[in-house]
């Protein structure tokens, strides 16, 4: 019977990977990591755990430019009572919420991403627990998932599916994820200036490199982070109109 059952879920999820690409979607570790490249069309995504000091500031942003994005946060952040206000603006504005575990749990091993660090039900009852407070929180229901540290593997995208959620993720080579690092990292920190003068380059060197994409960035950093790339968000976005881009939610950009 736990075989037959094994081999059903294989079954279904097979049928899930052959729909997504279908659609044109490319595919990591079973969770979507761009949508339709044939199209100019992109989606922003921005998550948060603890921080989310650059809600004010992304919010008025995307409101004055007339765009829509989506937002993903932990559990202990939808609870967090200082936070509440903007999460209900994002829902009044029309913009996506879904969730990014409950306590940002890291999945699989860095190193070896085939070694999983939760089990189904660690990571099912933190992912409920998430889910609750969405719900408590007068949201719908969400369909879509961003893994904590948006590391995963496919056991975690096959995990998600029997959840009804789709796991999705950052595409490939955007650096704009950076806008997490701060200074004492070394070589990891990328500061704005930095992130902002690739994503032109990139965007000029690569015409279709964004078509489809899902673009990452963050509603909050570490305080040691004193140069917030958020605060260049209106830029970014002005540029990429500027190359002909439309901005989806992220269940337009994956519907």
């Amino acid at each position: 019977m736990k075989a037959f059952f094994f081999l059903f879920l294989l079954l279904v999820n097979n049928i899930f990977l052959f729909a997504q690409k279908e659609k044109g979607f490319a595919l990591v570790q079973g969770a979507v990591v761009r949508g339709n490249s044939t199209k100019k069309e992109l989606a922003l995504v921005f998550t948060a755990d603890e921080t989310g000091e650059g809600l004010p500031t992304i919010l008025e942003t995307l409101k004055g430019e007339k765009i829509k994005a989506s937002f993903f946060f932990t559990g202990r952040f939808y609870r967090k009572a200082s936070f509440q206000h903007f999460v209900q603006q994002a829902k009044k504005e029309r913009h996506y919420l879904g969730p990014h575990s409950d306590g940002h749990l890291l999945y699989c091993d860095w190193n070896k991403r085939d070694s999983l660090l939760v089990t189904k039900d660690s990571f099912e009852t933190d992912l409920e627990k998430n889910l609750r407070t969405i719900k408590d929180s007068g949201l719908p229901r969400p369909r879509f998932f961003i893994p904590p540290f948006e590391w995963w593997n496919d056991s975690i995208a096959v995990w998600s599916k029997e959840k009804n959620l789709l796991l999705f993720n950052f595409t490939p080579g955007i650096r704009t994820a950076a806008d997490y690092t701060w200074p004492e990292l070394g070589t990891v920190y990328k500061s704005s200036k930095w992130i902002m003068n690739w994503l032109k380059e990139f965007a000029a060197t690569n015409p279709t490199a964004l078509n489809g994409a899902i673009v990452l960035l963050h509603a909050g950093t570490d305080e040691r982070r004193k140069d917030k790339f958020y605060n260049r968000l209106q830029e970014m976005i002005r540029f990429l109109k500027t190359k002909g881009y439309s901005f989806k939610r992220i269940d337009q950009l994956l519907d």
